[in-house]
C-alpha cells in the first residue's frame, strides 16, 4: 500500500472534515426550513465529494496517473471554452491541431523537459495555428478567430499544466511528498474564492468592477485577501519548501491572481451574455466555471516557487 506523506495526509483528512462538516449544515438547514429550497447548495456540497475523490485518487495513484487527469481537465477546459466562444467553419483544421498539442504538452511535463513545458504552447502553438488557419485561404475573422483560438489554448493548456509541472519538481519537502505543492496551490485558490465570497456576502458594500461582477466587492477581495495571506504563511511550511514569510508572499499573489482569473473569466461570460460556461458540475457550472482561478494562480504560483527554490 502506497504511503501517503504525513503533512498532505493531513490536509486531506482537514478537507474531508470540512465537507464532512457542510454537508452536516446542509442537512440541518433543510431539516429547519423545509419550505426553503436548498437544492443549489446540496448540489455544489455532493459536487464538492465528487470532485475531492477523483483528484485525491488520481494523486494517490501516481504520478502518471495524475498527469493523465490534468491533462484531461486541459481537454475538457478547451473544448468547453470552444463551445461558448465564435469560431469560424474555417477554424476546425487549426482546433484539430490545438487539441493535438494537449498530449504534447504534458508528455513535456512527464518527462520533465522544462525547456520544452516552457516554450512549446507560448511560442510554437501559438505561432503554428495562424500559420494553418492562414493556409485555408480565408481573411475574413481572421483576427478575432486567431486570437481567440490562441488565447484558448494558453489558459486552458498551458495556465492548467503548470499544476500538473509541480508534481514533476525535485521533492523538498519530504513531510509532504511530490503532490504538497498541487494540494497546496489548489486548496488556497478554492479557499481564496470561498473567504472572497463569505467577506463580500457579509460585509460588501462597494462595488468593485459593477459592469463585470456586480456581486465582487472591495470588502470582499480584501477580507479575502489578508485571510489568504495569513492561512498560506501557515500552510505553506507544511506542503512546500516555501517559509513563513515566502509562504505570506504565495498567499497575496494567489488572493490578488484568484480574483483576476475569476474577473476575466466572468467578463467572458458577459460578453458572451451566459451565466455558466457549462453544466457539467452540477451546482457549479461547467469545468471553466470551476478553474477560472487557476488559470491565472497555478502558472504564477509555479514561477513563484521556481524562482525561490529551483
Amino acid at each position: 500500500m502506497m504511503s501517503i506523506p504525513q503533512n498532505s495526509l493531513y490536509l486531506m483528512g482537514t478537507v474531508f472534515v470540512l465537507l464532512l462538516i457542510a454537508s452536516g449544515v446542509s442537512f440541518m438547514f433543510t431539516v429547519r426550513n423545509p419550505d426553503s429550497d436548498y437544492t443549489e447548495l446540496r448540489q455544489r456540497i455532493q459536487s464538492w465529494w465528487v470532485m475531492i475523490g477523483i483528484l485525491f485518487t488520481v494523486l494517490l495513484a501516481s504520478k502518471g496517473v495524475a498527469i493523465t487527469f490534468f491533462a484531461f481537465l486541459s481537454f475538457l477546459m478547451l473544448k468547453e471554452f470552444l463551445s461558448i466562444v465564435p469560431t469560424r467553419m474555417t477554424d476546425r483544421r487549426a482546433i484539430f491541431w490545438a487539441y493535438a498539442a494537449i498530449p504534447v504538452q504534458y508528455f513535456w511535463v512527464y518527462v520533465e523537459w522544462y525547456g520544452m513545458f516552457i516554450i512549446f504552447v507560448p511560442i510554437f502553438l501559438v505561432l503554428i495555428l495562424p500559420m494553418r488557419m492562414v493556409l485555408v485561404g480565408e481573411t475574413r475573422g481572421f483576427i478575432r478567430s486567431a486570437g481567440v483560438l490562441t488565447w484558448t489554448t494558453m489558459l486552458s493548456i498551458f495556465s492548467i499544466s503548470h499544476i500538473a509541472f509541480l508534481m514533476v519538481l525535485p521533492v523538498k519537502n519530504e513531510a509532504a511528498g511530490y503532490m504538497g505543492l498541487v494540494l497546496f496551490i489548489l486548496f488556497m485558490t478554492q479557499f481564496n474564492d470561498v473567504c472572497q465570497y463569505v467577506w463580500g456576502k457579509k460585509f460588501g458594500k462597494h462595488k468593485i468592477i459593477p459592469k463585470v461582477s456586480p456581486n465582487k466587492t472591495w470588502e470582499g477581495f480584501l477580507g479575502g485577501f489578508f485571510t489568504i495571506t495569513v492561512c498560506a504563511s501557515l500552510v505553506a511550511p507544511l506542503l512546500t519548501p516555501l517559509s513563513f514569510l515566502q509562504g505570506a508572499g504565495a498567499g497575496a499573489l494567489i488572493g490578488f491572481s484568484g480574483f483576476i482569473g475569476d474577473v476575466v473569466i466572468s467578463s467572458v461570460k458577459r460578453d458572451l451574455q451566459i451565466k455558466d460556461s457549462g453544466n457539467l458540475i452540477p451546482g457549479h457550472g461547467g469545468v471553466l466555471d470551476r478553474l477560472d482561478s487557476l488559470t491565472y494562480t497555478a502558472p504564477l504560483f509555479f514561477h513563484y516557487v521556481y524562482y525561490l527554490h529551483y
